[in-house]
């Protein structure tokens, strides 16, 4: 998935903005960000509950994994873009966001996964 398409799809949430975010760009759900995107290094940090980044982390462990110390305690997870599929990153992104979202915006997208 090229940065642009990875772009694009995160900002086909409804009430999503992109900010700069240091030498990185955020995604953000009501002031809260669920995604950061490093389009340099092809990395995002989704925000996942821990049960999740463990369904994801298990299924390639050196390009998904928990972020350093207490942000992977809280869920932060990297992906390392290059190297994962995008059924894989648009299953995460619906995930990252529903994860932040108010419950009335994340139910509209729970259901649309649960048709996949």
């Amino acid at each position: 998935m090229t940065p642009d398409s990875f772009r694009e799809l995160a900002l086909s949430f409804e009430n999503v903005v992109e900010t700069p975010n240091g030498n990185k760009n955020s995604f953000k759900v009501d002031d809260k960000i669920f995604i950061t995107i490093d389009n340099t290094n092809m990395k995002a940090v989704f925000r996942l509950s821990p049960k999740e980044q463990n369904k994801f982390s298990d299924l390639d462990p050196s390009a998904i994994y928990p972020a350093q110390a207490g942000w992977g305690k809280q869920g932060w997870t990297i992906f390392e873009l290059n190297f994962i599929e995008p059924e894989t990153l648009e299953t995460a992104i619906t995930l990252s966001y529903c994860t932040v979202a108010p419950e009335d915006l994340a139910k509209k997208y729970k259901k649309k996964g649960a048709k996949k």
